[in-house]
């Protein structure tokens, strides 16, 4: 079984430089453009890492924008490979969402009060270990699916931001220590993807159930301390290559949901003259 941590699209704050934790900060054009790209790769990754079963989402638009348009370039796939797949859900969680910054919410990075930084003197921003409860409870969610199919190929798609995905990594590889050393630094750019495989240490068969009437015939469930986290991937941008920002600030503005399709808004004024021609 393999889990993907993706980090969701370009947004306004992101552009403007602003904490953006708990605001709900849209897209712009350009990050758009970045989930529509990161889309159709994971729609043609499906036969290499399996299909994706599981797709948890951040409750807030960056996030949940980006899972969506996953599944929907994923369903087209399958509509054109004329395969019959049973629809697949986003699952939108609020325990997904990125720290909450408080006051310095909407705030410039590395504003000055007097002689020293918000970040130093701010007190009412989430704490590490706040995050980490709420990761840990993620994960307990994702328990049974772990139990029944971390030996299938198959994959489990998780779309949040940078900071939580970072302590939700650390809580995975505390359950599931990996065979090798982790890269100390790992961050997430807009649409980077974390790849990792979960998988039974051989070494360590799966500790079966105690028996009762309710499990006679029931599978072994795996030993959390019988698996392990491999990382494959980091930060990983294949799917944006040549992909530049439209100029003039047109890249950088927010994405207007009215707009028939991105390839309508960006096409030269010189070809629609000619397509109305």
């Amino acid at each position: 079984m393999r889990i993907l941590l993706i980090r969701h699209g370009e947004t306004v704050d992101n552009v403007a430089g602003l904490y953006a934790g708990s605001r709900d900060s849209p897209l712009t054009n350009h990050g758009v453009l970045q989930i529509k790209r990161l889309a159709a790769h994971m729609a043609k990754r499906c036969e290499t890492i399996g299909p994706i079963k599981h797709i948890f989402t951040s409750n807030l638009q960056r996030a949940y924008q980006t899972a969506d348009t996953i599944v929907e370039a994923i369903t087209e796939s399958q509509k054109s490979a004329s395969r019959d797949e049973p629809p697949l859900q986003v699952i939108r969680l609020p325990d997904l969402r990125e720290k909450d910054y408080g006051s310095l919410e909407g705030k410039k990075y590395r504003l000055k009060t007097g002689n020293s930084s918000d970040t130093s003197t701010q007190t009412d921003s989430e704490t590490k270990e706040s995050m980490k409860t709420r990761v840990n409870r993620f994960l307990d969610r994702l328990v049974p699916v772990v139990d029944n199919h971390v030996s299938d190929h198959i994959t489990i798609m998780i779309v949040a931001h940078g900071i939580i995905l970072g302590v939700l990594l650390a809580a995975l590889l505390e359950r599931y220590p990996p065979r090798e050393n982790t890269p100390e630094l790992v961050a997430w750019s807009n649409t980077g993807v974390l790849q990792a495989k979960l998988e039974p240490i051989k070494t360590e068969p799966p500790v079966a159930s105690p028996v009762s009437n309710d499990n006679i015939g029931s599978p072994a469930k795996p030993n959390p301390r019988s698996l392990r986290l491999n990382i494959e991937l980091v930060n990983n941008l294949d799917h944006l290559e040549g992909l530049k920002k439209t100029r003039g600030g047109i890249g950088s503005a927010k994405f207007d949901t009215r707009q028939r399709t991105m390839d309508s808004f960006f096409t030269p004024a010189s070809k629609k003259r000619k397509l109305e021609e």
